[in-house]
C-alpha cells in the first residue's frame, strides 16, 4: 500500500514509488541556526517525520537529507552580537535544535549538511549559471540568477507574472540598497559581495570575496547527496515563493534535471486562532511549554494531530486534550500487553512491513494524504471495540503489535505509569486476581465474583466496573 500524497507542483495525489525503485530519496529544507526552533517550525519538521515513518514502515528503505542554514544574514548579525564566532554561535543552536528534536522523537536524517560546509559546491554552481547564461555579475561583485532566462520560473506556486513581480517588489523592499543594482527586480542573489557589516564571514571566489545566497545552498546540496533527479522535495508552505521557486530554477539551469518529482508542503501553525509572533508573546519554544508543565509528547501530539494540508490551532486546551488522549492510549496499550504476555518492547525497524491487522482502516486512513486526524479517530474506534480480557493470547499479541505499529508511525510516545497520574503500578498478582473476578463475573458466578472482591479489598485494592471493562485502583 503506497503512501498516496498531494503533490504541490501538480496539485495532484499521486502514489509515492521510488525512482529507482529501491529507496525513496527526499529533501526537507532544515533550520536557520540562530535561535531556538519554536512550535511553528515543529509543525513542518513532525509532518516530515511522520511522512518518513508511513513510508519505511510500508516497506520502502528511505535516504532523508536535512541541510542546516549556518550562514545567513541573521547568524552573521546575531553571532557577532553575540560575540562570537560564527561557529560557536551557528554550533550552540545546532546542538539545541537536535535536543528538541530527540525530544520530540524525530527520527535522525541520515545526512544532515550545513551550508558552510558546502561553500564550494554553491561556487561550482555559480560558475555553471554563469557559463550558461542563466546568471550575471555587478560591479560590486555580487552575482545574481536572470529569471527571465528560466521560461517555467513560478509553475510551482501557480502565480502569473504580475503576481511574481509584485512578489519579488514586496522582497526586494526589506533588502540592501545594493539589491536594486540587478538587472530585473524577480532577480535574486546567488553571491553577496562582502560588506563591512560581515565582520570576519566572507570567502573568496571568482567575483570577489563573500558569501552565498540563501537560495543557493540546498540546491548545491542537493545534487551532492541527492543528484538532478530525486523523489520528493518539503518544507513549509511559505518556502513555496520565492524560496523553492527559485531552487527549481536555478537547480534545472545548471543541471538539465528534472529536479524533485514531488513536492509535499506544510500548512501554517497558528496559536489562539491568531498568527505567532514575538511581539505577541506566543512563538513558543518546547522549553517554554516544558515550563507550563507540558511534555514533548503531548506537543507532538497536537503538532501531527492536524492534517497537514489545514492550519493547525495551538491552544493549551488542545495539549491538556492531548495529555488524556496519550493516558487513553497508554492504558489500552498496557491491558493489551498483559493479555499478550508482556512482550519485549518493539523498535521502529521491528515494525517495518507488519500487518495492521485490526488497526487496518488506521493504517489505510494514514496512507491517504497523511490523514493523521482520520487515523486517530480509527485508532479509538478499534480501542473502544477491543477487549483485551476476552482476547487469545496470540490475538492479544497480533492487536498489541499492530497498535504499536501506527503509534510508531505517528512518533507517539506514550506515558508510563510513573509519569501518568491516572495510572497504577499493579502488582501482577492482584492484576491476575481481578481479571479471575471478571471472567467469573462474565460467566454470572456471582458467588465467586464476590469472594474475589473480598480478597482484593483485604489486600487493598478496589475493582470498578464499566459496562465491558474494569479498573483497578488502590483502597
Amino acid at each position: 500500500m503506497p503512501l498516496r500524497l498531494l503533490d504541490t507542483l501538480s496539485r495532484d495525489s499521486r502514489p509515492l514509488t521510488p525512482l529507482d525503485g529501491k529507496t525513496l530519496r527526499f529533501y526537507c529544507c532544515g533550520p536557520t541556526v540562530y535561535g531556538p526552533a519554536h512550535i511553528g517550525n515543529f509543525r513542518t519538521f513532525t509532518a516530515q517525520d511522520v511522512f518518513r515513518r508511513v513510508v519505511e514502515l510500508g516497506g520502502t528503505p528511505t535516504l532523508h537529507v536535512r541541510n542546516i542554514t549556518d550562514v545567513d544574514d541573521k547568524t552573521i548579525r546575531d553571532s557577532q552580537k553575540a560575540g562570537q564566532t560564527l561557529t560557536d554561535f551557528t554550533r550552540f543552536w545546532t546542538e539545541k535544535f537536535h535536543a528538541d528534536c530527540a525530544a520530540l522523537n524525530l527520527l535522525p536524517p541520515h545526512i544532515e549538511p550545513s551550508a558552510v560546509a558546502h561553500i564550494d559546491h554553491q561556487i561550482r554552481m555559480i560558475a555553471t549559471l554563469v557559463e550558461r547564461g542563466h546568471a550575471y555579475t555587478t560591479a560590486d561583485g555580487s552575482v545574481y540568477f536572470r529569471v527571465a532566462s528560466f521560461k517555467d520560473y513560478g509553475r510551482l506556486s501557480h502565480l502569473e507574472d504580475r503576481e511574481l513581480k509584485l512578489g519579488a517588489s514586496e522582497s526586494a523592499s526589506a533588502l540592501d540598497n545594493d539589491e536594486y543594482s540587478k538587472d530585473a527586480l524577480a532577480d535574486f542573489a546567488l553571491w553577496k559581495a562582502r560588506k563591512p557589516e560581515d565582520g570576519t564571514n566572507y570567502w573568496p571566489s571568482p567575483w570577489g570575496e563573500g558569501r552565498p545566497g540563501w537560495h543557493l545552498e540546498c540546491s548545491a546540496m542537493i545534487l551532492e547527496y541527492l543528484g538532478e533527479d530525486f523523489d520528493l522535495h518539503s518544507g513549509g508552505v511559505d518556502l513555496v515563493f520565492p524560496h523553492h521557486e527559485n531552487e527549481i530554477a536555478q537547480s534545472c539551469c545548471a543541471t538539465h534535471g528534472h529536479f524533485a518529482r514531488h513536492w509535499f508542503h506544510i500548512t501554517h501553525l497558528m496559536v489562539d486562532g491568531g498568527k505567532m509572533s514575538k511581539s505577541l508573546g506566543n512563538l513558543y519554544t518546547l522549553a517554554d511549554l516544558a515550563a507550563k508543565g507540558y511534555t514533548a509528547a503531548e506537543v507532538r501530539y497536537v503538532l501531527v494531530g492536524a492534517h497537514y494540508r489545514q492550519p493547525l490551532n495551538f491552544t493549551f486546551h488542545s495539549l491538556d486534550a492531548a495529555r488524556q488522549a496519550l493516558q487513553k492510549l497508554a492504558k489500552a496499550e498496557r491491558a493489551l500487553h498483559l493479555a499478550a504476555g508482556s512482550p519485549a518492547p518493539l523498535s521502529h525497524s521491528d515494525l517495518i512491513a507488519r500487518d495492521p491487522g485490526p488497526f487496518t482502516d488506521a493504517w489505510t486512513t494514514l496512507n491517504d494524504d497523511l490523514n493523521v486526524p482520520g487515523a486517530l479517530g480509527a485508532i479509538f474506534s478499534t480501542l473502544n471495540k477491543t477487549k483485551p480480557a476476552q482476547l487469545s493470547q496470540p490475538e492479544a499479541l497480533t492487536t498489541w503489535t499492530s497498535l504499536h505499529l501506527l503509534l510508531d508511525a505517528l512518533g507517539l510516545t506514550l506515558p508510563t505509569p510513573a509519569e501518568d497520574p491516572a495510572a497504577t503500578d499493579i502488582p501482577p498478582d492482584i492484576a491476575a486476581l481481578a481479571e479471575q473476578r471478571w471472567q467469573a463475573k462474565q460467566a454470572r458466578d456471582w458467588a465467586t465474583s464476590d469472594t474475589l472482591r473480598k480478597e482484593l479489598e483485604a489486600a487493598g485494592w478496589l475493582v470498578k466496573d464499566a459496562k465491558d471493562s474494569y479498573q483497578i485502583l488502590p483502597k
